[in-house]
């Protein structure tokens, strides 16, 4: 297998990131060579409100990924979040097409295209299906049957479905650019991959990715993605609670929240804060710690753990993540997101950051790039799957979100032929 370029596009409400890996054929590492990230306009909430202002910000970003990768990106893998993420999970039966039994790759793809047989919305659209569980002649608990023998095949499949409106909006950003788009990835699922352990996945585990104007959830029992949602809710919602309760701007407010981030000792030192060093526009009289942090900072940070946990709940597997929550994305730095998350959930938490790359990574060593690195590694995944056919990785199946311009092409092909 020669070198690999892989190119992820994380397209947020706050910022829009770019990373560029190489894998090399000496190698097992993927290689962080490119990588930017440019604030974001024209995105609420993972919804593309202002086509024209994403576009530039993603042409930005590219452009400066590119020029320090020193390669040019051709296609990206894309996050996809926010409120309008729905699943279900779904199950298909087949009979084993094999006259011998021998369960083979046409069987496992006709399984899972059963399972993905569902009446949907139209204005909904499947970005992703992940086989959770197979079973062989009433047999469960298989990852892997190709080989296997037998007569009737099942299959439990964990489906991911978006918004087709703001898909189409991506793929018009994306086709103005010149940008072909390799797949749509679940954030969610994407910053799993950068900071959960095999170990938590087959534990039990939460994922919950903070980001700017909203919060993505995936939660994994026994090793499969089995629940993903998405709450309206994000870090955004802190620093407009900072500017109303203190009447500032909200880039002052960014800058108080950021500043307790870093300082997330600050409370045992003193009951006051002293905000000169930050250079705000405005003046701020004395106000006391508990005012500000349990007042304001941990209340809303307290209402954006209520609705995770009624999202857990919602889910039916609160009794199967042992491994607690995992938080990541931008907003897992707040201060209090670990304390104030123990006390309402009652679970273990931990701050997931991404980990699992090689180059430059100095940058991107932090919680707000776990969707970013998540693309790559889940990108590299389904490269190997495409190059190395005696590979198979059945906990992620992406499946082809144009097959409706495939079928067209096909049929323009065979009209050439008709008188």
């Amino acid at each position: 297998m020669s070198d690999v370029i892989i190119s992820g596009l994380d397209i947020g409400s706050n910022k829009i990131s770019t990373l560029v890996a190489i894998k090399q054929q000496d190698s097992n590492d993927l290689k962080i060579i490119g990588f930017n990230s440019t604030p974001s306009f024209g995105v609420k909430k993972g919804l593309i409100v202002d086509i024209k202002q994403v576009t530039d910000a993603v042409e930005d970003s590219i452009e400066k990924a590119e020029r320090m990768a020193g390669h040019k990106i051709n296609n990206v893998f894309v996050s996809v979040g926010g409120p309008h993420i729905s699943s279900l999970n779904s199950h298909g039966i087949v009979a084993i097409s094999n006259s011998q039994g021998e369960i083979d790759d046409e069987d496992v793809n006709r399984v899972i295209e059963a399972a993905r047989a569902i009446s949907l919305s139209t204005t909904k659209q499947i970005i992703q299906v992940n086989p959770r569980d197979f079973i062989v002649d009433g047999q469960s608990g298989i990852k892997n049957p190709i080989g296997m023998t037998g007569v009737r095949l099942e299959v439990d499949t964990h489906i991911i479905t978006a918004s087709s409106i703001n898909l189409k909006n991506i793929e018009r950003v994306l086709n103005d650019l010149g940008l072909e788009n390799s797949g749509f990835v679940f954030c969610g699922l994407a910053s799993s991959e950068s900071v959960l352990t095999d170990t938590e996945k087959e534990l039990g585990v939460v994922l919950v990715d903070i980001g700017g104007g909203k919060t993505d959830i995936a939660i994994f029992v026994d090793g499969s993605l089995s629940y993903s949602s998405s709450i309206p809710i994000g870090a955004r919602h802190i620093t407009n609670d900072i500017a109303v309760g203190l009447r500032i701007s909200l880039d002052s407010a960014e800058k108080i929240k950021l500043y307790l981030s870093k300082n997330l000792n600050l409370k045992k030192k003193s009951s006051q804060i002293d905000f000169s060093s930050l250079n705000l526009n405005e003046t701020i009289e004395d106000i006391s710690l508990s005012t500000l942090i349990d007042g304001i900072i941990f209340a809303r940070i307290e209402e954006i753990y209520k609705m995770i946990f009624e999202e857990i709940e919602k889910s039916g597997f609160s009794q199967n993540i042992p491994a607690g929550l995992v938080i990541t994305g931008g907003g897992a730095l707040n201060i209090g997101m670990i304390e104030v998350g123990k006390k309402v959930i009652g679970l273990p938490i931990r701050i997931g950051i991404p980990d699992k790359v090689s180059g430059l990574v100095d940058e991107i060593n932090d919680p707000q790039y776990a969707t970013s690195v998540g693309l790559i590694l889940y990108g590299f995944k389904n490269i190997i799957n495409k190059e190395n056919p005696d590979f198979k990785n059945f906990s992620n199946i992406l499946k082809d979100f144009k097959l409706t311009n495939t079928i067209s092409k096909i049929k323009n092909f065979f009209k050439q032929f008709i008188p």
